[in-house]
């Protein structure tokens, strides 16, 4: 799957295919998708039941960050983090299970069967642990590779991240989405994003009570305008994230959920504060 189509939100756009309204777009990378193509070609891990498409840039020796892009979302979404990346650093952004080019054809709706996927890519990257960048729904998915594979997660940078269980309330159109012949006439990244989001409460609410164990530093960046991941999700990261050896929380006042695109500045600071605080004694 190339670029051509900007990120959808999650709730909006599926209710905007089935109404066939215009979806809430935002802008995509800056990056050509000619340009894109050329330098940052997609490659293939091999799992026991389907491939894992990612793209990676800078240094394969270098300090590894890992992007998860949220629901639904493809590794495209971080290009332009990769298209810049300082020297001594090596980024790696992954087609989550049920997206992209990554398979399969159906939606990975478990939390720790995504998680499994990423650590199974930064172990192909030599088991160096790294620093996870999460957004949206990438954020428990980070969060849950800490809790499941500890020695890979180096620091965890959650880009408004949904790991309230409260918070997430499924709007009714959402299960129409899910059912026949609806289902059959959503593209597949619609139709995998409308599954993950029902299926994520009790997800959520089996890894809330995991989430003290993690030691890794922790940065949270999240706008108070957010109709997406309510900011709410804040307090309840710091409430429950407390085994944490470091935490620092950047609040965008008036910003929304698309926070990779129209906040690079302060997603790349979080993951500056990431690396500063794995080396704080």
């Amino acid at each position: 799957m190339t670029f051509e189509l900007p990120p959808w939100t999650r709730r909006v756009a599926l209710v905007g295919t089935l109404l066939t309204l215009a979806g809430c777009a935002i802008p995509g990378p800056e990056t050509s998708g000619e340009e894109m193509s050329a330098r940052l070609p997609h490659k293939a891990l091999q799992l026991p039941a389907y491939q894992l498409s990612y793209i990676e840039a800078g240094d394969p020796a270098g300090h590894l960050v890992v992007f998860v892009h949220g629901t639904p979302g493809e590794a495209e979404a971080w290009a332009d983090y990769l298209m810049t990346v300082s020297k001594g650093y090596h980024y790696v952004a992954i087609d989550r299970p049920g997206f992209g080019q990554s398979g399969p054809d159906d939606a990975v709706t478990s939390l720790a069967e995504q998680a499994a996927a990423v650590a199974a890519l930064i172990r192909a990257k030599g088991s160096k642990p790294a620093v996870l960048v999460g957004h949206s729904l990438g954020g428990p998915i980070v969060a849950q590779v800490a809790a499941d594979h500890p020695d890979l997660a180096a620091a965890l940078v959650i880009v408004a991240g949904s790991l309230d269980p409260a918070q997430e309330n499924v709007p009714l159109i959402q299960y129409i989405g899910d059912t026949w012949p609806v289902s059959a006439l959503l593209p597949r990244m619609l139709r995998n994003a409308n599954r993950e989001i029902i299926a994520l409460e009790p997800q959520l609410a089996a890894l809330a009570p995991r989430l003290a164990a993690i030691k890794t530093p922790v940065t949270i960046v999240h706008g108070t305008k957010d109709d997406l991941v309510p900011f709410q999700n804040v307090a309840f990261m710091k409430s429950h994230l407390t085994g944490t050896a470091a935490m620092d929380v950047t609040v965008l006042d008036g910003q929304n959920h698309f926070l990779p695109w129209n906040s690079k500045d302060k997603v790349e600071a979080a993951i500056t504060k990431a690396f500063a605080m794995m080396a704080a004694p």
